[in-house]
């Protein structure tokens, strides 16, 4: 980006920061003196990342969520993140809009990066999440989801696909939209971590 090794940040990202998230000027210049502070160079590495997660949620394990998500947002698969990327991405995790949120989602549960989502794409995800879960709201899960598989079918059910079927962006967002819980299910739990990051930011 361009000015990710100076103290300011560019009128340009700012701008399409502020017209892209909910986050004030004053909010998003504070947050970047605090991501230079921890990422001189700029940029952030998953490793990085993923130990911004384990902040988050302390009392869990978010490191295989934490690297889909990374992996959701590297654009162009070079391992890092610039600030504008960064931003972006912990904004479309709490507070996107929902076609937003929609599409990070399928992206983030297209593991392969080939258009299309498979059973098994879904379960890996799903695993992830149930990572983050607390032993404690564990126990509170109905008995039909309560183990990643048990998601897993449930979700796939409610898109009426066969096992070896697969799943298009388009199918996606409009059998989402369609069914609230289906939007339930394949999230983890959107109201935690936005708190999460209301505390943590600067």
């Amino acid at each position: 980006m361009g000015n990710s090794k100076s103290g300011a940040l560019s009128k340009e990202i700012l701008e399409e920061l502020q017209l892209n998230t909910k986050f004030t000027e004053e909010e998003l210049c504070a947050w970047y003196q605090s991501f230079l502070k921890d990422c001189p160079s700029g940029r952030i590495t998953r490793q990085e990342f993923q130990s911004i997660y384990a902040k988050f949620f302390p009392e869990a394990d978010p490191k295989a969520y934490a690297q889909h998500v990374f992996r959701s947002f590297d654009a162009n698969s070079d391992g890092t993140l610039d600030f504008k990327e960064y931003v972006i991405a912990l904004h479309m995790t709490s507070a996107g809009k929902t076609n937003q949120k929609l599409e990070w989602a399928f992206s983030l549960y297209d593991v392969d990066g080939n258009g299309a989502i498979s059973k098994n794409e879904v379960l890996e995800i799903v695993m992830a999440i149930f990572k983050m879960i607390s032993p404690e709201d564990a126990k509170n899960l109905p008995e039909d989801e309560n183990t990643p598989e048990k998601r897993t079918e449930k979700i796939w059910g409610f898109f009426g696909k066969k096992d070896d079927d697969k799943l298009t962006e388009e199918e996606f967002i409009e059998g989402t939209l369609a069914n609230k819980e289906i939007l339930r299910l394949i999230q983890f739990e959107p109201q935690k971590v936005k708190e999460k990051l209301k505390e943590k930011k600067p």
